[in-house]
């Protein structure tokens, strides 16, 4: 393995001092109980999936027939069953299993738990610990790729711990779409998905990154995610949460390391039944002339519970500027919503950073108004909750716009 004895010694030690370490925020869970072990088997093609599986997968985002994809990745529990690369694009991507990544290039390691650290809490030492594959894509210099690569991480059983490790490397002066899906094909599966993502966007690049959450009641999710960008690097990161989870906790961390790279993040959260959901970003602002925006839209239906988080924090001494844009509304009386913006400058004598952060119904004046011509209210209440998700996110599939939708038919009798 391309992983030095010395390197591999660092991150194993680093994870043991950290297996007992309970997050800053989120519920603490005990990985003891998660302890299966579950293979399967490789498939042809995606279309040969299990209808169940079939149906979860494209509930997450994948093109089953890839007309649209230059390349396909899929997980399914701690098995690889799927890779595939489109002819076309072989002189201008790689995707692989992140095993057969460090099994392959020397050069990994400047990579490998670089801004993600195994010590981070006891979620990101299991990973390290006990890995089970995750997903590696890589765009050469230059190149401009047509289509997304898609990826899909799904789990069809219970008591697993789903560890993966993803990393996506876009080489200077290059540009990549990524639709990815993490859900669960076994709606009373009892689990945990720990998936560690470390991106690096190099100088003149691009990166759009777009993830799709389905998960369920009895499920516990804890990503962990790095972003390091360079010079006239730029990233944009869409998620999107429309159905029950028994906790999730996720706060990526991405460093805008080089003069005018710029980020963006696009959430849309729905919170459903008994959701414990605590999700945001944090962006430093470490280079001359960078920019960061957060936008999330947030509901919380039910009884559920959710955490809107969005850190700026401004470490350059030159120009940068950042903003957040936080709004949320509680349909139910039984759910809880907190909007937490923080805007840090540590001696960034010119930073502009700002931040709208607001929590309510939705306008009664907007309501009587469509009802004056002639729409009906709980008409007039999914238009306007539509309008407030839609984010106009880029590449996001049309049913997703469609399940929004639906959701929101469902619930929008108790928004008033």
């Amino acid at each position: 393995m391309p992983i030095s004895e010395k390197r591999l010694s660092e991150i194993i030690s680093l994870a043991n001092a950290a297996r007992e370490k309970k997050a800053v925020f989120g519920p603490d869970v005990d990985l003891e109980r998660f302890k299966e072990l579950v293979e399967r088997d490789r498939v042809e093609s995606l279309a040969s999936l299990k209808a169940q599986t079939m149906e979860a997968a494209i509930m997450s985002g994948m093109d089953i027939k890839e007309e649209t994809r230059s390349g396909s990745f899929f997980q399914l529990n701690h098995s690889v069953i799927y890779e595939s690369l489109n002819e076309k694009y072989k002189d201008q991507l790689q995707i692989m299993s992140t095993d057969d990544a460090l099994s392959k290039f020397d050069w990994i390691e400047d990579y490998f738990w670089r801004v993600v650290k195994p010590d981070q809490d006891k979620y990101t030492a299991a990973v390290a610990l006990n890995p089970t594959h995750g997903y590696f894509m890589r765009v050469f210099p230059n190149q401009h790729v047509e289509y997304p690569l898609q990826a899909c991480l799904l789990i069809d059983e219970g008591n697993i711990s789903q560890n993966v490790h993803n990393i996506i490397i876009v080489e200077e002066g290059a540009s990549l779409n990524v639709i990815t899906g993490c859900s669960l094909s076994k709606n009373d599966a009892e689990g945990i998905h720990l998936g560690i993502s470390e991106f690096y966007v190099k100088k003149g690049a691009s990166l759009t990154f777009t993830m799709i959450h389905n998960w369920a009641d009895n499920f516990d999710v804890r990503p962990r995610t790095g972003v390091y960008l360079e010079e006239d690097a730029r990233y944009v990161n869409n998620y999107i949460l429309l159905k029950p989870v028994k906790s999730i906790q996720s706060a990526p961390n991405v460093y805008l390391a080089g003069e005018n790279a710029t980020a963006q993040f696009n959430n849309v959260i729905y919170g459903l039944g008994n959701s414990y959901i605590d999700l945001g970003s944090k962006m430093y602002l470490d280079a001359p002339n960078t920019r960061a925006e957060s936008i999330a839209r947030t509901i919380a239906a039910d009884k559920s519970v959710i955490y809107s988080r969005g850190d700026m924090i401004a470490r350059t001494k030159d120009f940068c500027m950042a903003h957040l844009d936080c709004r949320g509304i509680v349909f139910s009386k039984e759910a809880t919503m907190y909007a937490i913006p923080a805007l840090v400058s540590e001696g960034s004598v010119k930073a502009h950073l700002s931040h709208e952060a607001s929590i309510g119904p939705i306008s009664q004046e907007q309501v009587e108004y469509l009802m004056s011509r002639g729409i009906e209210k709980d008409d007039a209440v999914s238009l306007i909750t539509t309008g407030f998700l839609n984010l106009n996110i880029p590449y996001i599939p049309a049913f997703i716009n469609n399940k929004i939708k639906d959701i929101i038919n469902a619930t929008a009798k108790d928004a008033l």
